[in-house]
């Protein structure tokens, strides 16, 4: 089957994108607006672009009424914001938090989750996440007819876990993924887990 995406809606270049670039890590992403209250939710148009200096970027689309999501106007607004990655056990938390809220009621105030300090850092990080990051905001991109917002985010710091990082012989970290049990987004209501790690050697 060939597909020509120029005879496709939005909405099923969505869906066919988002259930063949498989599997997507999740950003769940933690801001603040400017009166204060916490946002988070989850988005899996999610990627690592550079570590020199360490950018990440995702994807921000709209609400129902037209305006943008909270995790795009309010970093905009105050230029920080915690990312984590979350585990398969928090997979309905996660879910439950893309609900649409009012811009004045968290989504923390449905959940059962805790928010501790991150350091000396403006925000707090999910207690149940075993790998968060504190970022600034570094550049937002525009595009699209819909639009969408690329938010381009810079780590400052990254709190891991003690019970999935070691050091290995070359003294470079060493994540253990099915420790950390990533949830990765399918497409539709799917999700998936790791399962299974193998080596395949690179060559030299």
């Amino acid at each position: 089957m060939i597909i020509d995406f120029s005879a496709l809606s939005a909405n099923n270049i969505y869906h066919t994108l988002t259930q063949t670039i498989i599997p997507r890590p999740i950003a769940w992403v933690l801001s603040k607006n400017p009166q204060g209250v916490l946002n988070l939710a989850p988005f899996s148009y999610f990627t690592a672009v550079s570590s020199n200096p360490p950018i990440l970027m995702y994807a921000v689309g709209q609400k129902p009424c037209g305006e943008y999501k909270d995790s795009a106007t309010n970093v905009e607004a105050t230029k920080e914001l915690v990312i984590h990655i979350a585990s398969c056990d928090l997979a309905d938390d996660v879910t439950q938090s893309a609900a649409t809220l009012p811009n004045d009621q968290s989504e923390l105030d449905l959940l059962d989750l805790d928010v501790l300090d991150f350091d000396d850092f403006s925000l707090g990080r999910i207690k149940q996440c075993k790998v968060a990051y504190a970022c600034k905001l570094h550049k937002v991109v525009e595009m699209g007819e819909l639009p969408m917002k690329l938010m381009f985010v810079e780590v400052t710091k990254a709190y891991i876990d003690d019970g999935i990082i070691e050091q290995d012989e070359k003294g470079r970290s060493k994540i253990d993924a099915l420790a950390l049990d990533p949830l990765a987004r399918l497409g539709a209501a799917e999700y998936a887990d790791l399962n299974e790690i193998f080596t395949v050697s690179r060559p030299k």
